[in-house]
């Protein structure tokens, strides 16, 4: 088991601070491990330099300091002994509101793995476990990752949440905070809406509605009636002053519009922004089949495991 632990308490200093064990095979034939933060994240198909943002790099194997040598920008060697339990902490700067890194402030965090969670090379066929401390008092959690541990106190959702691959832990972000929550079943698969930055007024059980609409004929397009091929989804709505723009992810996705593009509760008209809007929900869950599904094979990790396909999954 992988294990990650986020640490929100530097949410001032727009900060996480990240917590890694793994334990080395006991016949690893190198004197150390090798780590990296991705270059990539799927969905976005640039280079992106996500290491940039990671420092304070330290690692110890009980109450032994281990040396650390950095290979290139985003890969490290960490000196350590076989079969024992390594330990590794860093901090990541998450300040920036797009859907395809990491943001955290004294009102909201969101993150994708691929921008605070570090990968240990060869054990990425591993299970991967994700837990958040330090959740700042009345935030929720939002994620499609599975959930390992029940809801505690006031908190609604699960804390701690697994991934059968490193693969798939990157392929399902994460939002945090105070935002507002709503749940529809489309063909018989639970779906839930969040939404974090909107006003008021914001009309957002008709967005849900619509939102319903969309799910339940892109399913029809796919299946006729039967029941798609996973089990839950999850839209993360970030709203702010002024943008636009989604990423796709396995079973959610994560979206940016304009405050003035969310329907209003006195608005009898449809907007042109609000259509816009309902747009991009529609592109970014149509490719919950076309790219994240149904895509050539060149293009599918090598290590998919194969917990990861699905019956109705089409690989070219």
């Amino acid at each position: 088991m992988i294990d990650y632990r986020l640490d929100l308490s530097q949410a001032h200093a727009h900060r996480f601070v990240v917590t890694l064990r793994v334990k080395p095979a006991a016949s690893q034939l190198t004197p150390h491990l090798t780590l990296s933060l991705p270059v990539w994240i799927p969905g976005s198909y640039l280079v992106r330099e996500f290491a940039r943002h990671l420092n304070q790099l330290r690692a110890h194997q009980g109450s032994q300091a281990c040396a650390i040598t950095q290979v290139d920008k985003a890969t490290w060697h960490v000196a350590c002994r076989p079969g024992q339990v390594l330990t590794l902490q860093y901090e990541v700067y998450a300040f920036d509101p797009s859907v395809r890194t990491a943001y955290l402030d004294h009102q909201r965090g969101f993150f994708n793995s691929t921008s605070v969670c570090l990968r240990v090379h060869g054990l990425e066929d591993q299970p991967h476990q994700l837990h958040i401390d330090q959740l700042p008092k009345g935030w929720d959690i939002a994620t499609a990752l599975q959930p390992t541990s029940k809801p505690t106190g006031k908190l609604k959702k699960p804390r701690s949440f697994q991934a059968n691959t490193y693969d798939s832990l990157a392929d399902h972000p994460v939002e945090l905070g105070t935002f507002w929550r709503g749940q529809f079943t489309a063909r018989g698969v639970p779906h839930e809406f969040v939404v974090a930055g909107h006003a008021p007024n914001a009309d957002l059980e008709r967005l849900l509605k619509d939102t319903q609409r969309i799910c339940e004929t892109q399913i029809d397009f796919w299946h006729g009636r039967k029941k798609p091929a996973f089990d839950r989804y999850v839209f993360m709505l970030n709203v702010v002053d002024d943008g636009y723009g989604g990423l796709e992810h396995r079973n959610s996705t994560a979206l940016i519009c304009s405050r003035r593009d969310l329907p209003r509760q006195s608005q009898k008209e449809q907007s042109e922004g609000y259509t816009t809007l309902l747009g991009l929900i529609s592109h970014e869950y149509f490719h919950t089949w076309n790219v994240k599904r149904l895509k050539p094979q060149r293009v599918c990790p090598l290590r998919l495991h194969a917990r990861e396909l699905h019956p109705h999954a089409v690989v070219l």
